[in-house]
């Protein structure tokens, strides 16, 4: 485990090119499983979850070409041998639930890992992903693990699950691009990145119309050819940055910024007194942000901000909206609706000096602009919390550390390096 080693106090100045969308790439890499005609992704992050997707497949026969440094990734199912795997799936990686509809569209059985079912944050269901794929024909058995068969393709079908998840729909619409006949899925997450996954497997021969709303139906072709795409920015990577510049009062740009996604985000940041300019597809943090929180009209209450499936604040950016409030005059709501374990590194953030009151394990006041202090705190294995835990560390002079911070890295492959461009004294330790 890595430890960030902080000298804070500095503003954090200038222009930042973020890197391609984690929870694009992951879906988007499961999904070239899905043809056996080369697929060539462009700004591919190099990740460790990508490093050990690309290694599952070069263990089946797979080729894979990767220039990191281009961010180049040329992928060759062809000799992909599904016989070394002998119908386990792998185990120790996160991204083993995406690889539920096109392992069994491959292998027709599949026994689930014992270690796909949570994380830090809290229980991720596999029933979700189960029912999905017994509603597009396949059979689901367990005594002692649970097995999944498919006799031939997949059958079209219709599903409207209890609530919107990310990785579900994204199954659904890799079983459904192959199956025999059309499918529907109602209550579907519209994510970015599930609108970048379904774009790519339209550019593979899929139909699939509604992308970006909550009703997606796919009509089943034969098979999916290969072709060239490019991983979208991530932008968590967006928001991160810009909330570094303005919680150390510098003045930061980020290119390919996604503005089309950022209304509600950037809206999120007003309610902290950040102004965020888009200039293009540049985004844009000024210095000296006031950071004042600012009052609802209807004053007898706080105010809030909501995470919550797309199309509300997303879940994983809270963490920063609550690292800015921290240094901003007033209090405010955050209201985690997703993770029950989305407030635990909460005593983390008081070591630094910051009040907060975890009303319940989905909601938290915090009371800014208290005094602050250079500290050690311990990161969760929570990307976006270890981030929120640095950019604190960030805005107090002297030097603090956030250990166990290397969780980052699983999204951000270029963090310190980035940092410094930006003239911050951080380094890994």
């Amino acid at each position: 485990m890595a430890d960030l080693i902080v000298n804070g106090g500095k503003a954090l100045s200038g222009t930042i090119t973020p890197s391609g969308n984690k929870n694009s790439a992951l879906p988007i890499l499961c999904a070239t499983l899905l043809t056996d005609a080369p697929v060539r992704l462009l700004n591919v992050p190099a990740i460790t979850d990508v490093e050990k997707l690309v290694t599952f497949f070069a263990e089946q026969g797979s080729r894979i070409e990767w220039d990191k440094p281009t961010g180049t990734m040329t992928l060759d199912h062809s000799r992909f041998d599904a016989a070394r795997l002998q119908g386990e799936l792998p185990s120790g990686m996160r991204s083993s639930v995406l690889l539920f509809a096109p392992l069994l569209g491959r292998m027709k059985k599949i026994a689930i890992p014992t270690n796909a079912k949570g994380c830090s944050l809290g229980i991720r269901e596999l029933d979700p992903h189960l029912e999905i794929l017994e509603k597009l024909g396949a059979k689901v058995s367990q005594n002692g693990s649970l097995t999944l068969k498919l006799n031939g393709r997949f059958r079209g079908g219709r599903h409207w699950p209890d609530y919107m998840s990310v990785t579900a729909t994204e199954n659904f619409v890799m079983a459904a691009a192959l199956a025999d006949g059309t499918s529907t899925i109602i209550n579907a997450a519209s994510e970015p990145h599930v609108q970048d996954l379904c774009g790519v497997l339209v550019g593979m021969g899929a139909k699939i119309s509604g992308v970006g709303t909550s009703q997606l139906t796919v009509e089943g072709v034969k098979r999916l050819k290969g072709g060239t795409f490019t991983i979208n920015t991530d932008y968590h990577e967006v928001v991160t940055f810009l909330a570094l510049g303005a919680i150390t009062g510098g003045e930061v740009k980020v290119r390919h910024s996604l503005p089309h996604h950022f209304d509600l985000i950037t809206r999120s940041f007003e309610k902290l007194g950040v102004v965020v300019e888009h200039q293009g597809d540049t985004a844009i943090v000024r210095r000296r942000q006031k950071l004042t929180i600012e009052a609802p009209y209807t004053s007898n209450l706080l105010p809030k901000i909501e995470a919550a499936p797309w199309p509300y604040f997303p879940v994983d950016l809270l963490p920063c909206m609550i690292a800015l409030s921290v240094r901003a005059n007033g209090a405010i709501q955050f209201w985690n609706k997703v993770y029950e374990g989305g407030f635990t590194w909460m005593p983390e953030l008081s070591k630094f000096g910051a009040h907060v009151v975890v009303s319940d394990p989905h909601r938290i006041i915090v009371f800014g602009n208290r005094p602050l202090h250079a500290t050690t705190v311990d990161a969760p294995y929570i990307i976006r919390a270890a981030v929120a835990l640095y950019m604190v560390a960030a805005s107090i002079p002297g030097r603090s550390v956030v250990k166990n911070a290397d969780t980052i890295k699983r999204a951000h492959p270029n963090f310190v390096e980035n940092l410094r461009s930006l003239g911050a004294d951080v380094e890994w330790k």
